[in-house]
């Protein structure tokens, strides 16, 4: 089976591939040229940098904002903005106020206080782009180019965490509901029935949607997991932990790719003991991850940067063949 062969694709409907690994291995370089690869071949695709420290607009030497920014035919890329994200956030919190009148202020401005104090806002904006693009399939495939290890586990856990917190608001909305109406005459100020019907509405769409993207995600004709990892016992193992931690959530690697492997002729001395240990990792590497599979990218003679290079790094990962629909 080719590399490229791992993309699955459902007529009218999404596909999501997460590239994870630790940080410095190459995650930004191989999405975004996953994501070249993938538009040359027709794919309309969106690519998404969750990474607070962004990365991808230098990749693809284009300036790239907080909404889908045109690169070219079929491809389109967003760096979330935390601080955007917070603004958002905002809005939606007083609009969730004007649909609650028995909210006080000093509530809503405690939970946006939370908010954006939270070093999780970034994962929490990642997650709601999540959400947003899932829900309209609007693209062919969206490649989530993540942050380092701890930052997308967190990222991934979101919608279990999200699913419990919301149930829980809606267990509560529904017990002052009750009362509200029980104490209707005597409690004017409680806001009138429509409005706290709309409120309850909003967060069972809300619900559903969580629900809808925990379903997604562990999906594995709609969502993969592609691991990059050089071949180092660092990020040998740091790869293999988090391939155990995403199991709870369901989600499953199905392809590793070994970036930074250095050529084989070489008249450095030294060049040759880094080769020599490398290959004993690749050996490692190939033990490990038995089940999922291996392909290998050289070392670049150039930055990786530019579109003419991912393009190159594309040809490498995948080939030139079309992709079709199923």
């Amino acid at each position: 089976m080719a590399f490229k062969d791992l993309f699955k694709f459902n007529k009218g409907k999404t596909t999501f591939v997460f590239v994870g690994g630790k940080g410095g291995v190459g995650k930004t370089t191989v999405s975004a040229a996953t994501a070249l690869w993938m538009a040359k071949q027709g794919k309309k695709t969106l690519v998404i940098s969750t990474d607070p420290a962004h990365s991808l607009a230098d990749s693809l030497e284009k300036p790239i904002g907080h909404l889908p920014t045109p690169i070219m035919e079929n491809l389109h890329a967003v760096e979330i903005d935390p601080e955007v994200a917070m603004e958002d956030y905002q809005v939606k919190m007083k609009e969730q106020a004007a649909a609650n009148p028995g909210m006080g202020m000093d509530m809503l401005q405690d939970q946006m206080d939370m908010a954006s104090m939270s070093p999780g806002i970034d994962e929490a904006a990642a997650f709601d782009k999540f959400l947003q693009y899932m829900t309209t399939d609007e693209y062919d495939i969206v490649i989530f180019d993540t942050a380092p290890t701890g930052h997308t586990l967190r990222l991934l856990s979101f919608p279990e965490i999200m699913d419990s917190w919301v149930g829980k608001m809606i267990k509560i909305r529904k017990q002052v509901g009750s009362m509200a109406k029980a104490f209707k005459n005597i409690m004017p100020f409680m806001g009138d029935e429509e409005e706290e019907d709309r409120a309850l509405e909003d967060m069972e769409v809300t619900k559903k949607k969580i629900r809808e993207a925990r379903a997604v995600m562990a999906d594995p004709e709609r969502t993969s997991f592609k691991m990059v990892v050089i071949p180092e016992e660092m990020s040998i193992y740091e790869s293999e932990r988090a391939m155990e931690a995403l199991k709870k959530y369901n989600i499953y690697s199905d392809g590793v790719i070994v970036n930074q492997i250095l050529p084989e002729e070489t008249d450095c001395e030294f060049c040759q003991a880094r080769r020599t240990l490398q290959q004993k990792r690749l050996k490692q590497i190939h033990e490990k991850f038995q089940g999922q599979l291996v392909a290998e990218l050289p070392l670049l003679k150039e930055e990786a940067k530019g579109l003419s290079t991912l393009e190159k790094v594309g040809e490498l990962l995948y080939g030139d063949v079309k992709l079709i629909s199923e």
